[in-house]
């Protein structure tokens, strides 16, 4: 060897190369996104798993102390986002990717979302059952927040007619999906408010947790919170539940649901009106009869023990007292 230069052990190459890495702020806490290969789950609760894209792969370990941070079962293929920090286990001479946190993308980037603000919110009191408003028996004025075209709007109209063809719907055509859905909602539910309708109904049809992503934001669920009107939420199916459902004054699983929820049925009041009726007369009637006997009772008891009725009474008794008296005068004369 002609050249004289430093040489260093590999302990000492892989120490300076495992202290660069520590000294990079980047790699203390970096998101990678890939395809999920080679996952394996270890007897000792640790997570050995590649990620990789078209260009390339990284080696991925989550220990059993980070499990918290995963909130499904990793398998091949799904696409996830890594939050951790890279680094050098000096032994081997390699790099990974040390996992803290490991979301789906996609929706489950959407669910975790969801359940952050969901926990926000919860903790801010805004599910709260105190703040939470009645809806109100019989309304004349019905304000819907939907879609103006859809099967929501249509069943909500079809059944709020049906039950009660006095009911004014009032509907304010809102955008229920993609980037301006929760501005959209959030107007149309303010605009019905300042209208002064007696319910709103905010919803729409089902759909996938994009679909219905505009019911799971802030200005969303503080818009319905800040109403003073009740407010009934029917967003999707049963199975579907919105950050929207939960700020609600009542929750709907569908929009015909809700409908049903806001609208009194007008021929079953009229119904128990006339049942009333009949009862009001059959109880008047009643009193009436009574009222009558207890009546004639009194006025023969007053025929009885009337001023003019005594002094008749005494009358006759005097009359009678006199004629004994003379019969008996006239005996008395006559034997004399």
């Amino acid at each position: 060897m002609g050249m004289k230069q430093n040489v260093y052990t590999v302990a000492q190459v892989n120490s300076y190369i495992k202290n660069m890495f520590a000294q990079d702020f980047m790699l203390q806490s970096v998101f990678v996104k890939g395809e999920v290969s080679n996952c394996k789950y270890h007897s000792s609760g640790h997570i050995y798993f590649t990620l990789k894209d078209e260009k390339g792969t990284i080696s991925c370990v989550m220990f059993a102390g980070n499990r918290s941070g995963l909130s499904f079962r990793m398998q091949e293929g799904q696409q996830v986002v890594v939050a951790g920090t890279v680094d050098v286990y000096e032994r081997d001479g390699k790099y990974q990717l040390y996992a803290r946190q490991i979301i789906l993308e996609g929706a489950g980037l959407l669910y975790e979302r969801f359940e952050q603000l969901k926990i926000q919110l919860e903790e801010k009191g805004m599910f709260a059952s105190c703040y939470k408003q009645p809806i109100p028996p019989y309304i004349k004025t019905l304000g819907v927040v939907t879609a103006a075209t859809g099967a929501a709007v249509r069943d909500i109209i079809q059944v709020a007619s049906r039950r009660n063809p006095y009911v004014q719907i009032i509907l304010y055509p809102a955008i229920v999906q993609g980037e301006q859905a929760a501005a959209s909602i959030a107007k149309g539910i303010q605009t019905l408010e300042q209208y002064g309708v007696d319910v709103i109904i905010v919803g729409r049809g089902g759909g996938s947790i994009e679909d219905l992503w505009g019911f799971n934001e802030e200005t969303v669920a503080q818009a319905i919170f800040d109403c003073q009107i009740p407010i009934i939420s029917a967003v999707g199916h049963e199975t579907d539940t919105t950050i929207a459902d939960f700020v609600a004054d009542l929750r709907a699983p569908t929009p015909s649901a809700a409908a049903e929820l806001a609208v009194y049925e007008y021929t079953r009041l009229e119904a128990i009106l006339q049942d009333y009726g009949y009862r009001l007369d059959r109880l008047m009637d009643n009193r009436l009869s009574k009222e009558r006997g207890k009546l004639e009772q009194l006025s023969t008891r007053l025929k009885y023990l009337s001023p003019a009725n005594q002094i008749r009474e005494k009358r006759t008794y005097a009359m009678k007292l006199e004629e004994e008296l003379e019969k008996a005068m006239e005996a008395v004369l006559t034997k004399k």
